[in-house]
């Protein structure tokens, strides 16, 4: 079946077996969930770094809740968009490092995973995706498969910043103008269309890497930025380039900070600000010279000289799990419920949104639904009592290097165990190095010695619970 033909299927079947409900999710809030690609937590005007200029989202921030605890189970593409929309683990749906379109064409979301765009669809909800997918190319992984009715944008996960070639109206067209702006423009056009309760996945691309070109107003208060980076200091770095990376990657997020704009302001000049639940977040965070590396968990050295390679790890490879690769930029504005201004310091993550999403929007999961997150609500409203911060992420490479990383992180403490390469394993003391600069697995200081233990015991409970496949293929004993 062709794409377009796909979508009219899935699109009918969707109106044909809900068409009973729509009256009542009329009543329902409207769901615009926007998604950036590789948008650092500090990448915000918000956060502690000096540069970033982000005028639309630093307002949309403070207009509800501020979430500065926020990370990803898996710092990659795939699994992490896979993570939200299943609520699953990647090791679950077998989907561990991105998806490789041409050496992986046949793998993908299997469709046999209850998505909470499917459960929103199935309570009325007109839905929309609009930008990157990347969990298969596949017609069978088409995203009308997973609950949206409208798809425009590209199924794999790279793409050009100016001029794309994107699927619309099921066929693929090249496109003439910047991504971002391309893509907020069908958006802007899907909010036109609605009569009655809406999701809205706008999945940007930026500031995903090729950052440049971007509009002349985003580009010019960086052309000739030398800016702060993190260590200049940390040994090898190459200054020059992480610097001029700094710039491009600065101008592409603010490239998604005016077309935010753009989408918020047209929300109120349809009048639907008041019944709208506005969600921001990024699939996963970003590396600038931080630790001496660039990108995300699948992290580059930036060094003039990087260590010699490994077995496992090729020479200019760092896969880490570092805070920075995990931590991702996360509001949430609920008009009438949150207070603006209000900031959630409890740990959430990507998993969270299946359940919490469907408590706001009053849809039940099917019986026996299986989701390793839990609801934010309590957070969002104030009254949770108590909430569990401890954090398990996990992320097997298998593309650049070869890994099988397993983490579990505590507001105290982070353990980073590789199954696969034992030599790599981490242990932080995140109260007195927040920068994860020093490595303690090898410490016999006594209360180093009791946290390692206290997280492995953790780490090999989520493993088993999970069903952990590398439970079968590497030892997570101690």
């Amino acid at each position: 079946m062709c794409p377009a033909a796909l979508q009219r299927f899935a699109c009918c079947f969707f109106i044909a077996c809900h068409a009973g409900v729509v009256s009542w999710a009329a009543d329902r809030p409207n769901i615009v969930f926007v998604y950036t690609d590789d948008q650092a937590a500090w990448a915000l005007g918000l956060a502690d770094y000096p540069h970033a200029r982000t005028p639309h989202l630093d307002r949309l921030f403070r207009s509800g809740a501020y979430l500065v605890n926020a990370f990803t189970t898996t710092p990659v593409c795939s699994p992490s968009r896979a993570g939200l929309m299943t609520g699953r683990y990647g090791t679950e749906v077998g989907i561990t490092d991105w998806i490789h379109p041409r050496k992986e064409a046949e793998l993908g979301l299997d469709p046999a995973h209850v998505t909470w765009p499917q459960l929103l669809a199935g309570a009325g909800y007109r839905n929309a995706l609009i930008g990157k997918w990347h969990l298969g190319t596949a017609d069978r992984y088409h995203p009308s498969r997973f609950g949206f009715h409208h798809f425009m944008g590209f199924r794999s996960g790279g793409n050009v910043p100016k001029d794309p070639t994107l699927e619309v109206d099921g066929r693929l067209r090249k496109l003439s103008g910047l991504l971002p702006d391309l893509l907020v423009d069908n958006a802007i056009a899907f909010l036109r269309r609605q009569k009655s309760s809406f999701l809205l996945a706008l999945h940007f691309r930026a500031p995903h890497t090729r950052w440049l070109p971007v509009a002349e107003s985003d580009w010019a208060p960086f052309q000739n930025l030398d800016p702060v980076i993190p260590n200049p200091d940390y040994p090898k770095l190459d200054v020059a380039r992480v610097k001029r990376m700094t710039r491009e990657y600065l101008a592409s997020v603010a490239s998604v900070d005016r077309n935010v704009g753009r989408l918020l302001a047209e929300l109120e000049r349809l009048q639907l600000s008041q019944n709208t639940i506005v969600i921001f977040s990024s699939d996963h965070g970003y590396n600038m010279g931080h630790n001496g590396i660039w990108h995300k968990g699948n992290g580059h050295w930036v060094l003039t000289e990087p260590p010699t390679a490994t077995a496992n790890i090729p020479r200019n490879q760092r896969p880490n799990m570092y805070d920075h690769s995990l931590r991702v930029p996360t509001a949430v504005r609920w008009p009438g419920v949150i207070k603006p201004g209000t900031v959630i310091t409890g740990t959430v993550s990507n998993l969270d949104w299946f359940p919490t999403i469907l408590e706001l929007t009053g849809v039940d999961p099917p019986p026996g639904q299986i989701l390793r997150g839990r609801s934010i609500v309590p957070l969002l409203k104030g009254t949770a009592d108590t909430w569990d911060n401890d954090f398990y992420a996990e992320y097997s490479t298998h593309h650049q290097s070869r890994t099988q990383m397993r983490m579990y992180r505590t507001p105290n403490w982070k353990l980073v165990r590789d199954l696969r390469n034992p030599d790599r394993d981490e242990l932080f003391d995140l109260r007195n190095d927040p920068g994860e600069s020093t490595n303690l697995i090898g410490s016999d200081q006594a209360d180093t010695v009791a946290a390692r233990g206290r997280l492995q015991a953790q780490l090999l409970a989520r493993m088993r619970q999970n069903g952990d496949p590398a439970l079968k293929t590497g030892s997570p004993s101690p």
